[in-house]
C-alpha cells in the first residue's frame, strides 16, 4: 500500500470516529477529518494533526551553510552547547560588587553575559565591572540605552587594553560581542535608545577597524514586539523588516553588504510554546539568509541570535509556574539553535520591591535551567536535533512563509521606517494583542495559576502591579499576558484587604457524583477574578433562604445537570429571588434550563469571556457586600 493510500485510509477511519463521536453519517461531517483535527496557532497559521513523508522537504544544508536553517555556527562546542547568557546591571549595585557577581557566576556555568549599563554601572565603570572576565570567550552584550555611544567606545577601550591571549582564537557565533544598539526596534516599544544616525556611524566605525570581527553593534530586538503582544509571525517579519533597514543604511555609509549583515546580531523571544521556538529561530534564519542571497552575498547571512525568554508569558500570581514556562522556553531555544539563551528570573514580572524571593536564588534557578538541559539532559551536543521532523521542517516553512509576507508589505510601503512612522507598526501589532487578549479571556489560552487554578491563598499584590512596566527589563508598552486576570485579584484583594473577600454562593442539586464537575469548575473560574466560591454541599429548595440568612450574597450560582434542573431547578430559584440574592446564574449552558420556567439571569460556561463575565461580577458584589467578617 502506498503512503497516499496509507493516509486516505487514516482519514476514513478518522472520519468515522469523528461523525461517532457527533451522532451523525460521515457524509454530514463539515469539513475533512484533517480540517476538523486541525489547531489554529497564532499568526494565522494551522497545525495539522498528522505529518508523514508526504510533507518532506528537501534537506536544508549543514549547520553554519547557507540557508543556515540549521544553525548559525558550524563549529559550535558540543560540550558547551549554546551560551547561557546570564543578565547583570538592573540594580544600583557597584562595580566591585557587580564584578564579583560576575565572577561567581562565571565559575557556575554562565558562559555569556548580557550587562545593562545606567542604572549603577556607569560607563567608566565598565573595566572595573569586567575585570578578570576573558571577553575572548565570552560573548558580551550591552544593554546602555541613551548611553549605547559611550558605552559602546567604552568597550572599544577595553578591548584595546586586554592582554593579549595566550592561544589566538578566531571569533564565531558564540563568542561575538554586541554593543546592543537597538535605536530601530527601541523605537516602537519606547525604550531608551541612541539615534538611528550615531548608531549606524559608530557601526562603520567597527567594521572598518581592529574589532570588526569580534564586535557588532547593532541588536534588532523582537523583543520590542513581542513584549508589546505580537505573535511569532509579526515578530519574525517586523524583525526582518528593521534589520534591512540597518543594512540599507550602513550600505548607504559605505559599508558593503557582507560588512553590513556583519555589524547585526538579533534579540528573539521565546515562550512555553515549544514547537514554536523551535521553528521561530530557524525561520529566522532562513529569512536572513534569503536577505543576504538577495543582497548578492549568501555566506555572510548567519543570523547571530539571542533567546530571551519573553517577559509577557510571566506571571506575577503564582510566579513558581514560570520555573516551568521557562524550562520549556529555554528547551525551544537550545533545540532552535540560539546562539545565545537568556532566562528570566521567575519573580521578573514582580515590581522589585514587592518580590519575597533572594536575588542569589532566583539567579540560580534561572542559571541552573539551562545547565540542567545541556549538562544533564545533553540538549547542545547535536545541532538542530529537530531537523527531518516533518512537522518541525513545515513549521518552520509555514511560519517563515508568513513572516515573509509581513515583511514585504512593509517594504512594498516604503520599508520600516516609513511603516512606524504611519503607525501601521503599531496597528500590526495592536491586532495581534487583541486577539491574544481575546484567547486569554475566553481562557482558550489557559494561563496556570491565574485564569486555571488560581490559589486565592497567595500573598496579596499592590494594587496595580498587574499593569506594572517599571520593572528591569521592560520596556513601556509591555502587555503581559496574564494581566487582564490579575488586575481583578488585585482588585478583589483590595476588597479582601479593606474587610471581606468578594464572594458567590454555590448552589448545589443533587448528590455530589451529580454536581461535582460543575461546581469545580465554577469555583475554578470565580477564584480567577478573586472572587470566593462558598459551597455548603447539595441544597435543597427549603435550605437556600437559612443560607442566604448565614453569607448573605449578592450573586448564587446554580450547579447541577440538565435533569436535575429540570426536576429541582425552578423551586430553587424562586427560593433564590425570594431570599433576596440579586443575581443568580446558571452553571452550563442556557439551554440545560426548563424552556417553559422563569430562567436564571445567565450562564458561566466554557468559551465565555472570562475577563468581561468577572468584572461584572465584581462591580456587582465588591459594590454591595458588607465592610466586615468573611465567608470563604
Amino acid at each position: 500500500m502506498s503512503l497516499s493510500e496509507t493516509y486516505e485510509e487514516w482519514s476514513e477511519s478518522a472520519a468515522a470516529v469523528l461523525a461517532k463521536s457527533r451522532r451523525v453519517e460521515v457524509a454530514d461531517l463539515p469539513a475533512s477529518p484533517t480540517e476538523l483535527l486541525s489547531t489554529p496557532i497564532p499568526g494565522g497559521l494551522t497545525v495539522r494533526p498528522l505529518y508523514t513523508r508526504l510533507d518532506e522537504t528537501a534537506e536544508p544544508g549543514l549547520p553554519g551553510e547557507f540557508p543556515f536553517v540549521r544553525g548559525a555556527d558550524r563549529v559550535r562546542d558540543a560540550v558547551m552547547g549554546w551560551r547561557v547568557t546570564e543578565r547583570f546591571g538592573d540594580d544600583d549595585t557597584a562595580a566591585a560588587a557587580l564584578n564579583e557577581q560576575i565572577l561567581d557566576a562565571c565559575q557556575n556555568g554562565t558562559s555569556g553575559l548580557w550587562l545593562r549599563v545606567g542604572a549603577g554601572l556607569g560607563t567608566d565603570d565598565l573595566t572595573t565591572a569586567l575585570a578578570g572576565v576573558y571577553l575572548d570567550l565570552l560573548p558580551l552584550t550591552l544593554d546602555a540605552g541613551a548611553d549605547g555611544i559611550t558605552a559602546g567606545r567604552a568597550l572599544l577601550r577595553l578591548l584595546d587594553d586586554a592582554p593579549a591571549p595566550p592561544q589566538e582564537v578566531a571569533p564565531t557565533a558564540a563568542t561575538v560581542a554586541s554593543v546592543g544598539l537597538s535605536p530601530l526596534t527601541a523605537a516602537f516599544s519606547g525604550r531608551p535608545s541612541v539615534d538611528a544616525a550615531e548608531a549606524t556611524a559608530l557601526a562603520v566605525e567597527i567594521a572598518g577597524g581592529a574589532h570588526a570581527d569580534k564586535v557588532r553593534t547593532l541588536r534588532v530586538d523582537g523583543l520590542d514586539f513581542a513584549g508589546g503582544g505580537a505573535d511569532p509571525v509579526t515578530e519574525l517579519g517586523l524583525i526582518v523588516a528593521a534589520g534591512v533597514a540597518h543594512v540599507r543604511e550602513l550600505v548607504a555609509a559605505g559599508l558593503s553588504p557582507a560588512q553590513a549583515l556583519r555589524q547585526l546580531t538579533f534579540g528573539v523571544s521565546v515562550t512555553d510554546d515549544q514547537f514554536g521556538a523551535i521553528a521561530k529561530l530557524r525561520a529566522l534564519r532562513l529569512m536572513w539568509a534569503r536577505v543576504a542571497e538577495v543582497l548578492g552575498v549568501p555566506d555572510a547571512g548567519a543570523a547571530v541570535t539571542h533567546a530571551v525568554t519573553d517577559l509577557a508569558m510571566f506571571s506575577q500570581r503564582d510566579p513558581w509556574v514560570n520555573m516551568l514556562r521557562s524550562t520549556v522556553a529555554a528547551f525551544g531555544a537550545g533545540v532552535g539553535g540560539a546562539d545565545q539563551v537568556t532566562v528570566h528570573a521567575f519573580d521578573a514580572a514582580i515590581p522589585t520591591d514587592e518580590r519575597t524571593a533572594k536575588p542569589a536564588f532566583t539567579r540560580r534557578i534561572a542559571r541552573n535551567t539551562q545547565l540542567l538541559l545541556l549538562e544533564e539532559s545533553n540538549v547542545g551536543r547535536v545541532l538542530d536535533p529537530g531537523g527531518g521532523s516533518w512537522f518541525i521542517e513545515s513549521l518552520t516553512d509555514d511560519l517563515a512563509e508568513a513572516a515573509w509576507a509581513v515583511f514585504t508589505e512593509i517594504e512594498e510601503a516604503g520599508g520600516y521606517g516609513a511603516a512606524l512612522a504611519d503607525g501601521s507598526i503599531a496597528r500590526r501589532v495592536a491586532e495581534s494583542l487583541e486577539q491574544r487578549d481575546a484567547d486569554v479571556a475566553t481562557r482558550k489560552t489557559p494561563v496556570t495559576g491565574v485564569s486555571e487554578f488560581p490559589n486565592l491563598g497567595e500573598p496579596a499584590l499592590t494594587a496595580g502591579s498587574a499593569t506594572d512596566t517599571d520593572l528591569p527589563t521592560a520596556a513601556p508598552n509591555l502587555a503581559r499576558v496574564a494581566r487582564h486576570f490579575e488586575a481583578l485579584r488585585d482588585r478583589a484583594d483590595a476588597a479582601a484587604a479593606a474587610g471581606e473577600r468578594p464572594s458567590a454562593l454555590l448552589i448545589p442539586l443533587g448528590p455530589i457524583a451529580e454536581h461535582n464537575g460543575r461546581t469545580t469548575f465554577i469555583a475554578n473560574l470565580l477564584a480567577a477574578g478573586g472572587i470566593a466560591a462558598v459551597n455548603p454541599g447539595p441544597t435543597t429548595a427549603e435550605q437556600v433562604a437559612g443560607l442566604v440568612a448565614e453569607h448573605s450574597p449578592t450573586v448564587a450560582v446554580l450547579c447541577g445537570t440538565k435533569a436535575r434542573y429540570a426536576d429541582e431547578g425552578p423551586a430553587v430559584l424562586a427560593a433564590a429571588r425570594a431570599a433576596g440574592i440579586e443575581r443568580v446564574l446558571l452553571a452550563g449552558p442556557d439551554k440545560e434550563w426548563p424552556a417553559a420556567d422563569a430562567a436564571p439571569d445567565g450562564s458561566l460556561r466554557a468559551g465565555l469571556d472570562a475577563v468581561a463575565v468577572l468584572t461584572d461580577l465584581l462591580d456587582l458584589i465588591a459594590g454591595s457586600a458588607p465592610t466586615t467578617g468573611a465567608h470563604a
